[in-house]
């Protein structure tokens, strides 16, 4: 499968009913937590012995397209996102129709420039949920 026609949407709450769409994606994270490695040797053990702990998703970086021109624009809303310091719900979605919710509070930063080179700004997503995964439906 390819990453082609994965989305990324939010909700404005946790009431409303749809997600929106955030246009102009261009690169997703990895999906998934690392659970701390916890050390359980005892003293009779004859090796290093591990457990795993909790996990941590890190900070989610979402690659997107930069366009500013109207207030509809996904800097725009992301940014008055990040600005409010806001916990939205966000779902993303790959082609297949496996989906990944989550609660998450955003950071906004605009990449730089060069000749020649697209303008894009990246979209850091802390969590402050677990994830959900739905996976797609088998049709039966």
């Amino acid at each position: 499968m390819l990453a082609n026609g994965i989305e990324l949407a939010y909700k404005e709450t946790e009431a409303a009913t749809t997600y929106t769409n955030l246009a102009g994606l261009k690169e997703v994270p990895e999906m998934g937590a690392d659970p701390e490695k916890v050390d359980v040797t005892d003293l009779a053990s004859i090796n290093k012995e591990y457990e795993y702990g909790i996990g941590d998703y890190g900070d989610l970086a979402y690659k997107f397209n930069y366009e500013n021109g109207s207030a509809g624009s996904s800097y725009r809303i992301l940014r008055k996102l990040a600005d409010e310091k806001k916990v939205v719900p966000f779902q993303q979605t790959y082609p297949d129709a496996t989906k990944f919710t989550f609660k998450a509070q955003c950071s906004v930063k605009l990449g730089g420039g060069g000749v020649n080179a697209v303008m894009e700004f990246t979209l850091n997503l802390a969590i402050q949920s677990s994830i959900t995964v739905t996976d797609p439906s088998t049709g039966s």
